[in-house]
């Protein structure tokens, strides 16, 4: 029987064996990132110090590590891209001037991105966006975004994003961000994101990838954004 010395009997020791299992199964590889803490208050129904704890006794157990820093965040020209209020509004303030054009906005399927979601219908709303300078028109950034098929914004394709912005859309929709993931890496550029672009294919650009969730958990967009690393670049405080 493991030990539980290290924590107070009862919730934090049953959640932190659940975990366990789950690591030790293989269900979670060596690697892979657990659940947010959000994630885990909502699964066991329990608060957030007591996930704390579990989190705690797994680290004690050598099964996680935890990181020490307290934010990681992108930059554009040194300026710290703080995107709360929507993209464009955080490029203003980070002293980009950019200007945006909508390449795409429609209903597609996407079986392999619902699967990876956990949704049970295909359908996205796509927004393909690109972001280019005002002053020689070089490329800033490229984004992809896909908004599962919710009955809120179904008319979004046809209305159109409200003063140009997703973010004011779906807010006005009722659906607000509350909490998500997000992963950085670097990447060669594929031929069509590089002819939009105007370079060759293979030009190493920074890509982020995000899933923005309700208060209640709920997929409210997925997107990949192609940052051209002569502005952005990613920083860490700890």
């Amino acid at each position: 029987m493991l030990a539980s010395s290290a924590v107070a009997s009862g919730k934090p020791e049953k959640i932190a064996r659940i975990l366990e299992k789950e690591i030790r199964s293989g269900q979670l590889a060596h690697g892979d990132q657990l659940q947010s803490e959000n994630e885990l208050v909502r699964r066991f129904s329990v608060s957030r110090s007591t996930v704390r704890k579990s989190l705690s006794e797994l680290a004690r157990r050598g099964l996680i590590t935890t990181s020490v820093g307290i934010g990681s965040f992108v930059t554009f020209d040194g300026n710290v891209v703080a995107d709360e209020a929507g993209w464009t509004k955080a490029l203003e303030k980070a002293g980009a001037n950019a200007l945006t054009r909508t390449l795409r906005l429609e209903i597609v399927s996407d079986p392999a991105l619902a699967e990876k979601l956990g949704l049970g219908s295909s359908e996205f709303i796509a927004l393909d966006r690109i972001r280019t300078h005002a002053v020689d028109g070089h490329a800033i950034s490229i984004e992809h975004s896909r908004i599962p098929m919710m009955a809120e914004i179904e008319a979004l394709p046809v209305k159109g994003l409200r003063d140009g912005s997703l973010h004011a859309t779906l807010r006005e929709a009722g659906l607000h961000p509350d909490h998500g993931e997000e992963w950085i890496d670097v990447v060669p550029l594929g031929a069509e994101d590089a002819g939009i672009i105007g370079c060759a294919p293979g030009a190493m650009f920074l890509r982020t990838r995000r899933v923005i969730r309700t208060r209640e958990g709920r997929v409210m967009e997925h997107i990949t954004s192609l940052l051209n690393p002569t502005h952005f670049a990613l920083h860490r405080e700890f």
